[in-house]
Parts: C-alpha cells; structure tokens; sequence
C-alpha cells in the first residue's frame, strides 16, 4: 500500500475502500474485517456532521495529520469507533469504517463478541472494533504499518450510497449522501436516521 492511495478526498475514496480487508493483531491472535460499510467525512466548513467541521481540538488533531492513520474516538462515553484519516495532512477528513464481516480469526473474534450471531460480530463501528481487538489508545496509530494490515481490493466493488446513519443536523440529510455499502453484503448494519437530521 502507497500512502498516497489515502491523499484523497474521503466522498471519493470511500466506495474505492468497500471491500478492503482490515486486520489487527494481538498477543491474543489475528483478526481480519472485510469492509462492507463505510462514511466519509470532511472538515472545517465543508461538512456539518464531522468531528473537524468547527476546527482541530485535541479530539480531532489525528484527523489533521498524515492520511492512512487511525482516528479512533469514544461513541456515547462507550464504544470505540474507527476512522481513516485521508487527505493530504492538514487537510482534515476521515472515513468512518462502520461495518463488515470477520475473515480470518473468527474463534477470537467470537470470543471478544460473545453471544452475537457471526453475521453481527463486526456489524456496525462499535462492534467491529471490538470483535478487531482495537483500543481507544490506538488513536494515531499507522494503518499501514504492524500491528495493522490494509489490503484494498484490485478494483471497485458495486455499491449505493445514501445519508450517514445517526448523524445530527444538516449533516445528516439527504445533502450529504456519503454513506456507502455492498448492497446484500450481511456485514452492512441498520440504516438508523437521527431525528434531529434536516433535509
């Protein structure tokens, strides 16, 4: 992988990502995800639903930085969710892996996921960063470097976008179609709009 495969706009490189398969390794062994679900976000000024929109915090300061890193950040005050930072650095934007299915290390996946049926092990951005073993403290870590694998597919899988599930505001409307998925791919969790999402 070429760094600057990730020196792109998120909107674009996001569909170029489904189908990539993501993996981590831990003393407790390997897992592999195979992307189905992606959203991309941009940053200052150009799109409301992004952590970046307002500028760069302590939170958001990786999404700032060298593209092909990790953006991890805590959901609700619970769950880790997993982002890849794009663009060239200083540029903010990231791409929110939301969903997909184990490949390789399902016994430890579903032992990080017990009691979840194998089709939700990695359905949805908090489970698949547990069933990948991947901690809140990786923030900033190197996709493209050990503990991590990120091999891309040889060429675009069909896919359908629509609006970014949960996301509040104009951000969330039907402006920002930037949610993109494998259609039929089991790995592809709910579409859930937020009821604060304007049109």
């Amino acid at each position: 992988m070429s760094r600057s495969f990730f020196e792109r706009d998120p909107v674009v490189l996001a569909p170029l990502l489904l189908g990539a398969v993501l993996a981590h390794e831990t003393e407790e062994g390997r897992v592999a995800v195979r992307l189905s679900e992606l959203e991309a976000y941009r940053g200052i000024g150009e799109d409301p639903g992004s952590h970046a929109h307002r500028g760069r915090t302590p939170r958001t300061g990786v999404m700032f930085g060298e593209p092909g890193h990790l953006y991890a950040y805590f959901s609700y005050g619970m769950h880790t969710c997993l982002n890849i930072v794009t663009r060239p650095a200083g540029r903010a934007s990231a791409i929110l892996v939301r969903g997909g299915t184990v490949v390789e290390g399902l016994e430890l996946a579903r032992a990080r996921r017990a009691g979840a049926s194998d089709r939700d092990l990695a359905r949805g951005p908090a489970r698949l960063a547990i069933a990948l073993g991947v901690p809140l403290g990786a923030n900033g870590a190197d996709l493209l470097a050990p503990p991590f694998e990120l091999r891309v597919p040889a060429g675009p899988v069909g896919h359908e976008a629509g609006p970014r599930t949960g996301v509040n505001g104009a951000g969330g409307g039907g402006a920002y179609p930037w949610r993109f998925w494998i259609p039929g791919d089991a790995g592809v969790s709910p579409y859930r709009r937020h009821s604060g999402a304007v049109d």
